[in-house]
């Protein structure tokens, strides 16, 4: 990369960020921004969290913090790591450090004063990349730059050796492939996630999921959910994936390109697995993932009819917009996409306009009947299109009609 500087952002100018510098600092020796926020800058895209390194000791860190007024908190202080809380931003300090034994699921580390020693412990060329707050001098040691450049995705030394450091790394070197890559791959990189793809049988299921929905949520995920697939990367955490994943999911990105909308990264997982709701739930669970996740699947996969315009504002008021939106992505039909996702646009999901104490005003006896008259009145609502006035007074006519038959028969 030819710019060898951080392009000027309002992030770096603000004040937070310089008080934390100012305490870290002795003259020029300064702690230095280092990955997600240096690479991002670096392509021009928004920056959400901001690392500096230090060769200062963790401990000493919390002192100069306090001593500036900043909030310090020892999150990761076993690791040297430290949030500092500086006019309403957090920044995570972390010092140098080096690894002196790992296990492919946590590390023991000891602290460093070597910039380069720390950035040989880090995973990616491009993620090793450090910058000077104040001058926007970067630091390169393992040709990072020029990968960014080129987005191509290369392990700092051996990547077996960087594997079996923290067997995560493979399903790291995917998502960051999807997010960052260029279509081509390091084959280093590559045999090496492959020949220890059954180590991620060592992780938990926790770490698993998080990476694997950060793929599934990557602009297009396509080009490394089908190498995952080759490389029998699923195979350990995901045996349910279906044969036809690859054509399922990118049917799904095809969809969400020609009509301008971008499917949850939820729906993007289950176009990868055979579409039965006993099965999804089954990977939910073995994954672990949350209960929103997996009330947000059974949303999708719970509709037993056809998914079309007609019937989509239906689905939408008994689960949400998004679960709707992902439905007609996932399964209407080609010719009925667009109009499935027109029929949601600037829609706002109306309130059901009725209660019960209505029903028992005009006639009908508090109790479990008129639960299910209320059901009923608001089931038929929904599949009529959310009527109002003269429709829906007529509708709640005939479903009173029908209750009080009921109650005399009983």
């Amino acid at each position: 990369m030819v710019d060898r500087v951080l392009p000027e952002a309002d992030w770096l100018k603000a004040s937070g960020l310089a008080r934390v510098v100012a305490a870290l600092s002795d003259g020029d020796n300064r702690p230095r921004l280092v990955g997600g926020a240096v690479r991002d800058s670096l392509l021009g895209l928004p920056v959400a969290d901001i690392d500096l390194a230090t060769p200062i000791h963790p401990k000493d860190v919390i002192i100069r913090l306090e001593q500036s007024g900043i909030k310090a908190v020892p999150t990761g202080i076993e690791h040297g790591t430290i949030t500092a809380v500086s006019d309403g931003q957090t920044y995570e300090i972390t010092t140098l450090r080096r690894d002196v034994s790992t296990d492919g699921r946590r590390a023991t580390v000891a602290f460093s004063t070597d910039w380069r020693e720390d950035a040989a412990r880090r995973d990616f060329t491009f993620n090793a990349l450090y910058a000077d707050p104040v001058t926007g001098q970067i630091f390169d040691y393992f040709g990072g730059l020029d990968d960014l450049a080129a987005h191509f995705l290369r392990f700092i030394g051996d990547p077996s050796q960087r594997i079996a450091e923290d067997h995560l790394r493979i399903l790291r070197y995917f998502r960051f492939l999807a997010r960052f890559g260029n279509d081509s791959v390091d084959a280093d990189a590559l045999d090496a996630c492959r020949a220890a793809a059954n180590n991620l049988m060592a992780l938990s299921r926790e770490r698993i999921a998080s990476e694997l929905m950060k793929i599934m949520g990557a602009a297009n995920p396509l080009f490394a959910v089908n190498l995952m697939i080759r490389q029998n990367i699923f195979a350990t955490f995901l045996p349910e994936l279906s044969a036809e994943a690859g054509g399922h999911l990118s049917r799904l990105l095809k969809r969400e390109s020609a009509n301008g909308e971008v499917a949850t990264p939820t729906a993007r997982l289950l176009s990868l697995l055979p579409n039965d709701a006993q099965i999804a739930d089954k990977v939910a669970m073995r994954l672990k993932l949350s209960n929103r996740t997996r009330t947000d699947i059974s949303a999708r996969l719970t509709a037993s009819l056809p998914i079309n315009s007609r019937n989509l504002r239906a689905l939408a008021y008994y689960s949400d917009v998004d679960a709707a939106r992902d439905m007609a992505l996932l399964f209407a039909e080609d010719d009925d996409v667009a109009v499935c996702l027109q029929t949601l646009k600037d829609w706002n999901v109306p309130a059901f306009p009725f209660k019960g104490g209505q029903l028992i005003k005009r006639g009908l006896t508090a109790g479990p009947l008129v639960a299910r008259t209320l059901q009923s009145i608001e089931k038929k609502w929904a599949e009529n299109g959310f009527p109002v006035a003269a429709q829906f007074d007529a509708l709640v006519d005939q479903e009173l009609a029908l209750a009080l038959l009921s109650a005399k028969k009983i």
